[in-house]
């Protein structure tokens, strides 16, 4: 607060944090205290809204136990809930997305931080920058063409001897694997980044110095050092995958469901918005729950993520 007095005055610091206020008051506060009263009213006529049938109780909550089907985790066969079935698939491939977008990012992040020369990396930002200014739907779109049966990938596979026949890219969650990876891979670059470029330089060639292989050295200086980049870019990824919504409508395939869908489905298909808020709800919790149990487990705090 004083750092923000001192550099902008009293008045430009009043605005900033009534602007602030503001929109965490009238577009993130009230919008969800709105629907986490709603997720526990009935789906009732307009009539009996108010009445004494509109009462509050977990039933929306509970439907999510309905309609047991039988599916597949990762080739291991489940007999459960359809909607437990979806939630878990979604937690599990927004997993998966996050796994690939570090593998693609801690490579670069490195290459960028501490490889290329400081002339050049205005011009990789901006190669990197230039796919974002393109909207989410034209790039989720293009996806859909280069995925196709009979698109440029298969051709260009087909071509050069790769492939006998056409392979369909679009089956089972494989297009949204790869959608998604590409929409979020940079919210990974950027934090490993940040955190990597704050590595003295000295201590990896002093370790080189000193005859450690280069996984040694990443593996003992360069990965401790950037975790908090790591932390901060898979809890990005991983709450966008399992909240993405365009993605998985455009790049999914009829045997593929995201949860994000079945809450799209209750509440402009079904137009019942208590039970679509319930759903959305849980969604928001349980990845809460799971992000903290892996930053548990790999024992990262909310300050690791704060830097």
């Amino acid at each position: 607060m004083q750092d923000l007095l001192r550099r902008y005055g009293a008045a430009l610091t009043a605005a900033f944090i009534l602007l602030t206020g503001f929109w965490l008051l009238v577009l993130v506060i009230l919008p969800n205290i709105t629907l986490f009263e709603a997720s526990f009213r009935p789906y009732l006529p307009v009539v009996d809204v108010g009445g004494p049938r509109d009462t509050y109780s977990l039933n929306n909550y509970a439907k999510i136990l309905d309609n047991s089907v039988d599916g597949s985790i990762l080739g291991i066969p489940v007999h459960m809930p359809v909607h437990i079935l979806t939630f878990l698939l979604t937690i599990t491939y927004s997993a998966l997305v996050t796994i690939l977008c570090f593998c693609l990012a801690y490579p670069l992040a490195f290459y960028l931080s501490k490889v290329v020369s400081p002339r050049s990396l205005p011009t990789l930002f901006l190669m990197l920058f230039v796919p974002l200014w393109v909207s989410e739907v034209l790039r989720a779109f293009a996806w859909y063409i280069i995925l196709a049966l009979k698109g440029p990938l298969n051709w260009f596979l087909l071509t050069l001897g790769l492939i006998d026949a056409p392979v369909r890219w679009i089956a089972g969650y494989d297009g949204i694997i790869i959608g998604l990876v590409y929409t979020y891979v940079l919210f990974m670059v950027f934090p490993i980044y940040n955190a990597i470029q704050s590595l003295d330089t000295n201590q990896i060639e002093a370790a080189d110095d000193l005859g450690a292989s280069w996984w040694r050295i990443h593996w003992r200086i360069v990965l401790p050092h950037s975790k908090p980049g790591i932390a901060s870019g898979a809890v990005m990824v991983f709450m966008l995958s399992a909240g993405s919504l365009l993605v998985p409508s455009l790049l999914g395939s009829p045997n593929s469901n995201w949860f994000t869908q079945t809450i799209q489905q209750w509440m402009l298909e079904s137009q019942d918005w208590n039970t679509g808020s319930a759903y959305a709800f849980m969604l928001l919790i349980l990845c809460t729950v799971f992000v903290s149990l892996v930053m548990r487990l790999f024992r990262v705090k909310l300050t690791d993520i704060a830097k």
